[in-house]
C-alpha cells in the first residue's frame, strides 16, 4: 500500500488528492480538495502569468503541502498543465513551486495530460456503473477532459491509449476570448462555437473518434452540467460519478447557461463560486463535442487526471 499525494494545477483550479493506493484494486481517498485560483487569468491575451494569480496559487499550495505532510504522504507529484505551458514567465511559477513544495512541478505536454486523464477516468468506470445499477460502459472510450485553457481527447481501451490530442479550447480561454456579455450576445456564442469546431477538426485529424463506443467526460464543467441535468439539490459527487447524461439534456443545460445572467448562474445550488463566470463556455465545449462527433450520451466521471497522477505515482 502506498500513500501518495497528487496535485493538479490547471488554468482555473488547483486540486489535491491524498490517497492510499494498493497494488491492485481501487484506491482509497483520504482527502480531496479543490480551490479556484485562476492561474490562467489573462494568459491568453498577455502570454504571461499574472503575479497575483501566482500568489493565489502559492497560498493554496502551501495549505496542500501541510495537509499532505500531516497525513503522512510518502511521495508527492505536482502536475501543471495548459496555462503554465503557454506562459512566457513560466520560470516565475516554477520557482514559486520549488520554494513552497520543495520540488519543481512537472509541466506536462498535452498528450501526457490526456494519458493521465484517461488512466484516472477509466480505472473506476465499472465500479461506478455497478453503484448506479447499470451496465459498464463499453470500450473503446473517448475520454474528454475539458479544462480551463485546453481540452484533452484520448481514445483507448483495455490495451491502453490508441490516440490522443490536446487543443487550446477551454472554459477560461474561451470566456476571456469570446464570451463577454452578461449574458453573452448571440454573436459572441457563435464566435466561440466557431473556435470549438475548428479545434474539433484538428482532433479528427489525429484521433479516430468514430471508433469510440462510449464518451467519458471529466472535470468541473462536465460534472457541473451533469449536476444541473440531474436536478440535484446540492452537489453530490456520488450521484454524479458514473451518471449518464443524454445529448438532449446537455443541449438544454447549455442553452440555459448561455442565456442566464451571472447572478442567475451563481444562484444554482450545485454551482461552485469559482465556476460561475466560465461554466457557459465549458458547457458549450461539451455540447459541440457531442453534436460534432455524433455522440448521444456522456458518461460522467469524478475521477480524472488527479487520480491518474496518484495511480502513476504509486507505481514509481
Amino acid at each position: 500500500m502506498s500513500r501518495v499525494a497528487a496535485v493538479d494545477c490547471g488554468t482555473n483550479s488547483i486540486r489535491l488528492l491524498v490517497a492510499d493506493v494498493p497494488p491492485e484494486g481501487p484506491h482509497t481517498d483520504l482527502l480531496r480538495r479543490m480551490e479556484v485560483v485562476r492561474l490562467g487569468q489573462g494568459v491568453d491575451a498577455t502570454g504571461r502569468l499574472a503575479p497575483e494569480a501566482i500568489e493565489r496559487t502559492r497560498a493554496v499550495l502551501a495549505e496542500y503541502v501541510q495537509q499532505a505532510r500531516d497525513l503522512g504522504a510518502e511521495r508527492v507529484r505536482m502536475v501543471a498543465t495548459s496555462a503554465t505551458r503557454d506562459a512566457a514567465n513560466r520560470s516565475d511559477f516554477e520557482q514559486m513551486v520549488l520554494a513552497t513544495l520543495g520540488q519543481l512541478p512537472d509541466v506536462v505536454t498535452g498528450v501526457e495530460e490526456a494519458e493521465l486523464s484517461y488512466l484516472g477516468a477509466t480505472a473506476s468506470l465499472a465500479a461506478a456503473a455497478r453503484a448506479h445499477g447499470s451496465p459498464a460502459p463499453r470500450p473503446p472510450f473517448l475520454v474528454v477532459d475539458i479544462g480551463g485553457g485546453s481540452t484533452e481527447f484520448v481514445l483507448g481501451d483495455a490495451g491502453g491509449v490508441r490516440a490522443a490530442h490536446s487543443v487550446d479550447v477551454g472554459c477560461v480561454r474561451l470566456t476571456e476570448r469570446r464570451l463577454h456579455g452578461d449574458p453573452p450576445l448571440p454573436a459572441e456564442v457563435q464566435a466561440a462555437e466557431a473556435d470549438i469546431r475548428a479545434a474539433l477538426d484538428l482532433v479528427r485529424a489525429v484521433v479516430p473518434v468514430e471508433q469510440a463506443a462510449s464518451l467519458v467526460g471529466l472535470a468541473g464543467s462536465v460534472t457541473t452540467v451533469a449536476a444541473l441535468a440531474l436536478e440535484l439539490p446540492a452537489y453530490d459527487p456520488e450521484a454524479i460519478h458514473g451518471s449518464r447524461i443524454t445529448v438532449d439534456a446537455v443541449r438544454a443545460v447549455t442553452a440555459a447557461l448561455l442565456t442566464d445572467t451571472r447572478a442567475r448562474r451563481a444562484a444554482y445550488a450545485v454551482m461552485h463560486p469559482g465556476r460561475v463566470d466560465v461554466i457557459g463556455a465549458g458547457a458549450l465545449v461539451l455540447r459541440e463535442i457531442m453534436d460534432g462527433f455524433g455522440l448521444d450520451e456522456v458518461v460522467v466521471s469524478e475521477h480524472d487526471i488527479l487520480d491518474g497522477i496518484a495511480l502513476r505515482l504509486s507505481e514509481a
